[in-house]
């Protein structure tokens, strides 16, 4: 059940399905002169750059950085650069523009493309990476036998009066 429920929260936009967004935007944008114009009107509308921007990796994402150069070396392999080209011409554009680096999923996108693996499979692949990691969660958890309880003490109000909604 845990790698059950772990697989259902990478619904979403957000965490699991950003890479098929990043390349869903590469395909709207489809072609390197379309990348500036992309970006402006995204930036103006206030919309999101999907691929940008980590809790953690508040610097370059490390795995980024080597999925970027995969991505080049299969771009010039299957003799169409222009997904990396056009992936290089966003990612300088986006920092520019809202100073976030771009994360794994940003490259993944165009690597996962050239890999022939299709969109809707994206989020697979992305669990599938993962499920070992949640076992070895697991197994620890299971090992320790213990309820985890943190440890936080309520420092709010003591005691305060409901206004009834009639008189709010």
């Amino acid at each position: 059940s845990a790698v059950t429920g772990a697989i259902g929260a990478l619904k979403g936009k957000l965490h699991g399905g950003a890479n098929i967004e990043v390349l869903k935007t590469l395909f709207e944008i489809g072609s390197l002169e379309n990348v500036a114009p992309y970006v402006k009107k995204v930036r103006e509308a206030k919309g999101k750059f999907m691929g940008f921007g980590h809790a953690v990796y508040q610097v370059e994402d490390p795995r980024a950085k080597h999925l970027k150069e995969l991505s080049r070396r299969l771009g010039e392999e299957t003799g169409e650069p222009k997904w990396y080209e056009m992936s290089i011409e966003m990612e300088k554009l986006v920092y520019d523009e809202i100073q976030r680096n771009c994360n794994v999923d940003f490259y993944s996108a165009s690597l996962q493309h050239y890999m022939g693996i299709p969109g809707d499979l994206f989020t697979c692949i992305f669990a599938a990476s993962r499920i070992a990691g949640w076992c070895a969660h697991i197994l620890e958890q299971l090992d320790g036998n213990k309820i985890i309880r943190p440890k936080a003490n309520y420092i709010g109000y003591e005691e305060r009066p409901v206004i009834p909604v009639t008189e709010r």
